[in-house]
């Protein structure tokens, strides 16, 4: 429970865990307590960070300014206290628009809104050919406009398909820029992969969307098995089965989960937006009219109960939610519960299901229904 700036339970620190309370304001003033092995609910961990979220909660980011803030709530809720608001790929217009909507949202935050870091732009750079359900707007490298989208501070993740011309330019100016470069919506050959990979390149959701792992021609996803160090998976046991989630963790170091959400993410069954097109939403899973996934419903709690579903124990599952995805991110005020840190907090029961929520020490509203 909490009270007063502080929070009691079983703490998950970079150290371990620690059985006492934790003490804030917007960041964390002390951990007080007493090491210990077996930790008991209630457990504190780090707010979840999500790289890779188009949606949630009826809202999509494509819609502008009130969508970002929608989702942001939505996923509060559910734990998430800092997300990238992730695009489709988009005629060039609108991803300005939503780049300016992005800029908006990150200098006035909102009551009850996940922090929004930046912008994931999935695409435009994208191979026509493996869209995914992404919309017919991929177009070849323009190495201009990614230089404009850039200059507006507000990119932190780009992915593209290594095979395009000018792809190993394209990710030379992101990372000059202090962006993250990502592999996916991509037909590249294991070669075209492996180079990328050398150049410091992540992996968008793995195996999803992808030339796949095969023992006699492997492209991106056997590529990424064999040299990635960073890569997004997404854990709803949907897009990706369990076996294959566990053999990607044990061959690539820095795995993080995120949940690729659109609108429907929290809501009802029924037809939502994503970008220019409609999605329909069927229990847990979210596609297309063709049946092609398009996105999911996942939410971070969700997708951490899944990971120890897999046999990960909490403080593992916890930190490829939270301090990977950071790291990646270059999010060094979160991920992790140290003094000092940003006070982004969530505080579990005994079946994983949230109790509380506080980003940079504010409570969050858990008792909201549907946007």
């Amino acid at each position: 429970m909490t009270q007063d700036g502080q929070i009691r339970g079983s703490i998950l620190t970079p150290d371990g865990w620690v059985s006492g309370r934790l003490v804030f304001d917007e960041h964390i003033l002390a951990v007080q307590g007493v090491r210990v092995d077996d930790a008991r609910a209630p457990f504190v961990i780090p707010g979840f960070i999500d790289l890779h979220v188009h949606g949630g909660g009826g809202h999509d980011v494509m819609s502008g300014t009130p969508g970002i803030r929608g989702m942001a709530r939505l996923h509060a809720r559910h734990g998430t206290t800092s997300l990238l608001a992730t695009s489709v790929t988009a005629a060039v217009r609108e991803i300005e628009a939503f780049l300016a909507a992005v800029a908006s949202v990150m200098a006035e935050p909102g009551p009850g809104e996940a922090r929004v870091t930046g912008a994931h732009l999935e695409g435009p750079f994208i191979n026509p050919c493996k869209l995914g359900a992404q919309p017919s707007l991929a177009r070849p490298v323009d190495l201009a406009g990614m230089a404009d989208w850039l200059s507006t501070g507000v990119v932190r993740i780009v992915t593209l398909a290594p095979e395009l011309d000018g792809a190993a330019d394209l990710v030379s100016l992101v990372q000059a820029q202090g962006a993250r470069a990502q592999l996916g919506h991509s037909l590249c050959t294991y070669a075209e992969a492996t180079s990328a990979l050398a150049q410091g390149c992540g992996i968008t959701h793995l195996f999803n969307a992808m030339s796949g792992v095969s023992h006699r021609g492997s492209g991106l996803a056997g590529a990424a098995l064999a040299h990635a160090d960073w890569a997004e998976v997404i854990p709803d046991l949907i897009h990706v089965e369990a076996g294959a989630i566990l053999a990607a963790r044990r061959a690539i170091p820095n795995l993080y989960g995120v949940t690729d959400a659109t609108a429907g993410a929290g809501m009802p069954d029924g037809q939502y937006a994503l970008g220019t097109q409609h999605v329909m939403k069927r229990g847990s899973v979210m596609c297309l009219a063709d049946g092609t996934l398009a996105g999911s419903a996942l939410t971070m709690d969700q997708a951490l109960r899944n990971l120890v579903g897999l046999g990960l124990d909490l403080a593992e599952a916890s930190a490829r939610l939270s301090r990977l995805p950071a790291e990646w991110a270059g999010l060094g005020d979160a991920g992790r519960l140290a003094p000092g840190l940003r006070a982004d907090l969530v505080e579990l029961d005994a079946d994983l299901r949230v109790r509380s929520v506080h980003i940079a020490g504010r409570p969050v509203d858990l008792s909201t229904g549907t946007e």
